[in-house]
């Protein structure tokens, strides 16, 4: 309250001071960012998209970048919409697009197959329940980092906006989304050793 408006207007003393930087796109933050947060994480990689599609397609040798990241000890976690899901029905509707949701996911099943036995490596599936809380908002967590897309509309994920959000308190904007994803996780069901197999 004693701060100069002025100063309170370009220094964040509130909440807010967890939005590292805001994206008007998902496809606007830098392909680097990802990379970057990706690279450095040490104990918790958690990719919680509705299908986690584009991820295989923007960053050059994912697969053998999480394979060294669970071996060396970090936590990998994929949460997926189940592709023959009444959400994922209804949202390809919503969407009518070539690439459907339900073959993003299965995309994203297949290079998971090659993944499998993989020590630190799950993935789930999130319930039926909780599949349009699911398909409404992603959250991808990189230790203390998390990358947060609230989907808008008809926009698939690319059109709607991004959040970078980065820890620096107890229940804070984090936390929310971190719990939110821990909570869709608890009430998910394990994917099959060889989930590009799994029937729609």
């Amino acid at each position: 309250m004693i701060w100069p408006n002025s100063v309170r207007a370009n220094v964040k003393t509130g909440h807010d001071r967890e939005v590292f930087a805001v994206y008007p796109h998902r496809s606007a933050c830098p392909r680097s960012v990802w990379a970057q947060l990706i690279a450095e994480a040490r104990s918790e990689v958690f990719l919680a998209g509705y299908t986690n599609y584009f991820v295989w397609l923007e960053q050059p040798a994912l697969l053998q970048t999480l394979r060294r990241k669970a071996e060396s000890g970090c936590r990998i976690r994929f949460l997926l919409g189940d592709p023959g899901s009444e959400t994922t029905r209804r949202r390809e509707q919503i969407e009518d697009v070539a690439l459907t949701v339900s073959t993003r996911i299965r995309v994203t099943l297949e290079h998971l197959s090659k993944l499998s036995g993989t020590q630190g490596v799950e993935a789930h599936f999130s319930s039926p329940e909780d599949g349009p809380n699911h398909i409404g908002l992603s959250v991808f967590r990189f230790d203390e980092h998390a990358l947060v897309t609230p989907h808008l509309a008809r926009t698939v994920g690319h059109d709607s906006p991004l959040m970078h959000l980065r820890r620096s308190e107890e229940n804070g904007m984090f936390d929310r989304f971190a719990e939110h994803i821990e909570e869709l996780w608890s009430r998910g069901s394990g994917i099959p050793t060889n989930p590009a197999r799994t029937s729609a």
